[in-house]
């Protein structure tokens, strides 16, 4: 179903009668008192009270029309309603409203024949409304030369839609000058669109300070354009307080750039009730955003179905988040048909993680077509997902140029993965100066690259302020080195808190080393916190929090502190959990786990098992490992493999390794030359 169906022409209709130009409102009445000042806003004229149809008294029996003619001896024409044609086609209801209109239109009729000005006026009117220009303009200009104010109203207007606009702006005025509010809602109107502001504002002014409703927001729409705020304000106020849905959603805005979020949204509620589209979207943004999902969907869904493309789009992301991605999509591809480029991208992204890419590609392009420069920096992520490398700058160039930070980003990224550094930064700059955290990230690691240690750090003191998880960890390490605890223990939070495993180890490690000071458990062994090896001997104590940041390290895949995890619990006697968390580490490549390991299993009596971690870890350059291999094989006997592992053994190191294993060295070549 189309967006902009039946619905979307119905609310343009309520707006443009709203804000109606110069061609003004029907006056209804036929006397001095002029009903229009006291109507709502935004009612067609059918709903306005007074009509020429109920001035005059309903005929009595006596009162019977002249026969018409044509009727003859047959007595079936009495000029009575139900004998006029053609309504038979109609339900009981229709026919009854249509007999009731005729029969007004026909006493009206026979007596304007006879000279009665305000049946000539609610002819004029009746015939006005219905389209029959030609048929009105006899009757109107007739009862204006009876001083009929609402007849000169509504010949003004008669005029106007004839194209008349000068001689349709002097009976305004004529009428305007006897009192009609309406005709000076329309005279100021005219005068506006005439480019007389001072006359607009005379004439709108008088419309407005007789209660006049449309008069009211014509002169704050005035005053807003010529920025008078506190007039504007003012106005739409007086016009939102009848019932005006415009004034109601300006009002709102108004409230809301103040500040002012509750009165704010109480105008946006009663704009949106009378079925304001835009009001109803900012209302449900304004609910989406302090959590009220399920009303903010109502209020989408009723601006969407009045065709407002931007709620569609909100519905759908409601609809995703919610789980619903077939009826997002529906409510996407309405909005995207309908010219929304969010939309579009939303649809291109959902066929994108689909696998379809021709889709994808095709809607990432409706986006742009609809001014939405993502879309160009989607094609630009979908090209470079299928290693398009040319394509994908030639997009990402579109973007960045256009002013999108994260294509200038991913442009330099691009530009710096084919060493083209110089050509990397300036883009680098330009998004990280219109606020891309991850362009500044970037930045650091260039400067760093060159070592230039300083700008290195500015970029990621500016990235971590925002936010960013390894720059934070970046500027935490600095501080460590420089010797700042605390300040690092601050950005090792932030960074961890952001999902950064390494800076959860470090965290841990720091919090570890602490709690040692404070008990005065000696100091703790250099290894972890510096990267080096680790054996059985290292004690892992610490507090509970620093326990916790190693589990959330160890849990996205830290090998080192899936180690820590593992001594922690070998510590306090847990073999099961001291061997699982060393089995992850050692499976992903840590030679420390898998030495560790291998002295675990060991322990328990599984040697040939421990000899293979063991192996491993060797090959990885595990000195103690080699070492234990160098053992083994001379406690078997096997005094040329033990010789090997020594070699090997001295060649990884530590020191206190390398001078282990010569010496073992020495005792096997004595037993190789006894």
């Amino acid at each position: 179903m189309d967006l902009m169906g039946d619905g979307a022409r119905l609310l343009n209709t309520r707006q443009n009668h709203e804000q109606r130009g110069a061609a003004g409102d029907i006056d209804m009445s036929t006397s001095d008192t002029d009903p229009m000042s006291a109507t709502t806003p935004g009612t067609t004229p059918t709903d306005v009270p007074g009509t020429a149809s109920v001035l005059l008294p309903a005929p009595r029996p006596s009162d019977a029309l002249p026969e018409p003619a044509g009727t003859g001896a047959s007595g079936t024409g009495t000029g009575t309603v139900h004998e006029i044609g053609g309504l038979g086609d109609f339900s009981d209801e229709d026919g009854l409203a249509l007999r009731e209109e005729a029969e007004i239109e026909a006493r009206h009729r026979h007596a304007a024949d006879l000279g009665d000005p305000f049946a000539m006026t609610a002819l004029g009117t009746l015939l006005l409304r219905r389209g029959d220009l030609d048929g009105a303009e006899p009757y109107l200009r007739a009862a204006v030369t009876h001083g009929e104010r609402a007849a000169a109203n509504n010949l003004a207007l008669l005029l106007h839609q004839r194209g008349h606009t000068d001689e349709a702006a002097e009976w305004w005025r004529t009428a305007a000058v006897a009192g009609s509010a309406p005709a000076a809602h329309a005279l100021g109107r005219h005068y506006r669109e005439r480019g007389d502001e001072p006359a607009a504002e005379y004439w709108l002014r008088q419309a407005a300070e007789t209660g006049h409703t449309l008069g009211a927001y014509a002169l704050a729409d005035l005053l807003d354009h010529r920025r008078e705020e506190a007039g504007a304000e003012r106005w739409f106020r007086a016009a939102a307080e009848h019932g005006h849905r415009e004034a109601a959603y300006r009002l709102a805005r108004i409230c809301a750039d103040r500040g002012q979020s509750h009165e704010a949204e109480q105008w946006y509620r009663q704009a949106a009730a009378r079925r304001h589209r835009r009001a109803a979207l900012r209302l449900g943004t304004l609910l989406e955003e302090r959590g009220e999902t399920a009303e903010a969907g109502r209020w989408y869904l009723t601006a969407a179905k009045d065709g407002e493309a931007r709620a569609a789009c909100a519905l759908a992301f409601l609809l995703r988040d919610a789980g619903d991605i077939d009826q997002a999509a529906t409510w996407w591809r309405r909005a995207a048909q309908a010219g929304d480029g969010q939309a579009a991208n939303a649809l291109g992204a959902l066929h994108a993680q689909e696998g379809e890419t021709q889709t994808a590609e095709r809607w990432y392009r409706t986006a742009l077509e609809a001014g939405d420069i993502n879309g160009a920096y989607n094609l630009g992520l979908l090209c470079a997902g299928g290693s398009r490398n040319a394509q994908a700058e030639q997009w990402y160039r579109k973007a960045a140029y256009a002013g999108h930070r994260e294509a200038a980003n991913a442009l330099a990224v691009l530009l710096l993965q084919r060493g083209d550094a110089m050509g990397a930064e300036p883009w680098f700059s330009k998004a990280a100066e219109a606020g891309s955290i991850d362009a500044a990230f970037n930045l650091g690691i260039l400067h760093a690259g060159r070592e230039e240690a300083d700008a290195a750090r500015a970029w990621y003191e500016r990235a971590a302020a925002a936010g960013h998880a390894e720059a934070a960890l970046q500027v935490a390490i600095a501080l460590q080195h420089d010797g700042d605890h605390h300040g690092a223990e601050r950005h090792l939070r932030c960074a961890a808190g952001g999902g950064s495993a390494e800076a959860a180890f470090r965290l841990g490690a720091l919090l570890e080393r602490r709690q040692r000071e404070r008990t005065g458990d000696g100091e703790e062994a250099a290894g972890p916190a510096a990267g080096l090896s680790v054996d059985e001997d290292d004690a892992a104590t610490g507090s509970v929090e620093a326990g916790e940041w190693y589990e959330r390290a160890a849990r996205q895949g830290h090998r080192r502190a899936q180690v820590r995890l593992g001594m922690r619990a070998a510590k306090r006697g847990d073999v099961v959990d001291a061997a699982h968390w060393y089995r992850q580490a050692a499976e992903a490549g840590s030679r420390n786990g898998a030495f560790n390991l291998g002295l675990l299993l060991a322990r328990e009596g599984a040697e040939p098992e421990a000899a293979l971690w063991w192996t491993r870890a060797a090959d990885a350059g595990h000195g103690r490992a080699a070492l234990r291999m160098a053992l083994l094989a001379a406690r078997h006997g096997d005094l040329t493999e033990a010789q090997r592992w020594c070699a090997r053994a001295v060649a990884c190191g530590p020191a206190e390794v390398a001078e282990r294993a010569a010496r073992l060295t020495a005792a096997v070549k004595h037993e190789l030359t006894a």
